[in-house]
Formats: structure tokens, sequence, C-alpha cells
């Protein structure tokens, strides 16, 4: 991760946050509110007995729960206890996400914009990651901000990917921090600042971010051991906004 790039050496920073992107996917199986079959459905898919998962939740997808669906629609993408199919999941997660169901939208976010089982779509991807984002999903927060990070699917602009890198990160997530920290290095949507860079990347790091453990190095080249200081006092002190949910 540069800072203060070239014209060339920015461009290259760009397509590695996009391949960061590109992997993202809810793949938790959402529990279920109540004990039922939905519950023994849940318990069947942790024990690995996908195909009585389901044989319990294809009903209630039909029948238009929408956590069922999302959950018929992960086990379509993962191909857990029936062929591999994207067309599939983004069907049952449409259902879902229709629905108001927040991982579905995000899901369905990510298969629009990577073209996964339907033409390929960033206009739409961005109007589901939106609605998820506006929920308070970390991830859909996360996935916007690259929307606008990049201009797809919308205008171009960095201060409006800040703002969902912001929330992103507020809830822990850990990426969003190592792109927040890019942001202030490069001095994109906000004026540059090393100190606030450093410790995006310094709480970004210490959840495992290995290039947020580059960016520290290259960050700290550009700044007195006071403001390195001042940086790490910041990151001790940092605490989230929000939990983020349970996955």
């Amino acid at each position: 991760m540069l800072i203060e790039p070239s014209h060339e050496q920015g461009r290259q920073t760009m397509k590695l946050k996009r391949s960061f992107a590109a992997i993202v996917l809810v793949s938790a199986f959402a529990a279920p509110v109540a004990a039922g079959t939905f519950e023994n459905a849940v318990e069947a898919h942790a024990r690995g007995d996908y195909a009585k998962a389901l044989r319990l939740i294809r009903p209630l997808a039909n029948d238009g729960d929408a956590t069922a669906q999302y959950n018929l629609g992960l086990m379509y993408v993962s191909g857990l206890g029936v062929q591999q199919d994207d067309a599939a999941a983004a069907q049952w997660f449409r259902k879902s996400a229709e629905q108001g169901f927040v991982l579905a939208q995000t899901n369905l976010g990510v298969l629009c914009r990577d073209g996964r089982g339907m033409a390929q779509d960033e206009t739409e991807a961005v109007m589901w990651f939106r609605k998820a984002a506006e929920q308070g999903d970390a991830i859909a927060e996360f996935l916007l901000g690259n929307q606008y990070a990049f201009g797809k699917g919308v205008q171009q602009d960095s201060s409006e990917a800040m703002i969902w890198y912001q929330k992103a990160a507020e809830q822990g997530h850990s990426k969003a921090k190592l792109f927040l920290g890019v942001m202030y290095a490069e001095g994109r949507g906000v004026p540059q600042d090393y100190v606030r860079a450093h410790m995006w990347f310094s709480l970004s790091a210490a959840q495992g971010e290995q290039k947020a453990v580059e960016a520290l190095g290259m960050a700290e080249r550009r700044m007195t051991p006071a403001q390195i200081a001042e940086a790490q006092r910041l990151a001790r002190d940092w605490k989230p906004a929000t939990q983020p949910p349970s996955r």
C-alpha cells in the first residue's frame, strides 16, 4: 500500500484495493429466531449434515421465510448440500433481500458487482450495498465505500468513500481500517494526515492485515518520533463505536 504514489503507483494501489473487495462475501449461516424446524436445520448444517439442512430449509424458503431464503442461497453459492450454482444463489438472495434481510442484500450486491449468476451491474450492486449499509452492516458499508472510491456504479467521490469506510471501521472492520489509513495517507477525501493514517494502519495490523503492517513502516518513514507517539496513543485509546454483528 503506497503513500504519496505517482500516477502509475496510484492506479496499482486502486487495483489492489479492488482485488480485496472481490473476495468479500458474507458466508455465515444465519441462526434462527425461534426453535423448531429452522433451528434443527441450522444445527444440521453446523454438523455438516447438509442434506438434512437442505431438506428442512427449502420448504421454509418456498414459504417466503427471508432467513431461510438467505441460507438456501448460501448453500447454492458455497455448493454445500447442492451443486454449486451462482444463478440459483442469486435468485434466493434476491427473494430474501427484497424482504429487507441485510445479509442477503450484501451478498446480492456482491453477485451483481462481480457478474456471478447474473449480468454484471455495478449500479444495482450499489443499490443493494446501500440498503444493507443503511441497516448498519459493516461489510456493506466497506463495499459501498469501495464503489465510491473507484467510481463503480456511482460517480467517483473520495469524500463519500471516506464516510462509508469510517462507518465500517468504527464497527471494527479490519480492511476498512486499512483503506481509511490509505485515504488519510494519500489525502483522498480528507487533508493528508500521517498521524491518523498510522493510527488506522496500526489498528488494522492488530487484526492481522499484512498490508497494514507494510503501510505502517512506510508511514513511519515520513513521520517524526512525536507524530508516531501521538498515533500510537490514539490507537491505544480507540474504541469501536458499535460492535459488529456476529457472522
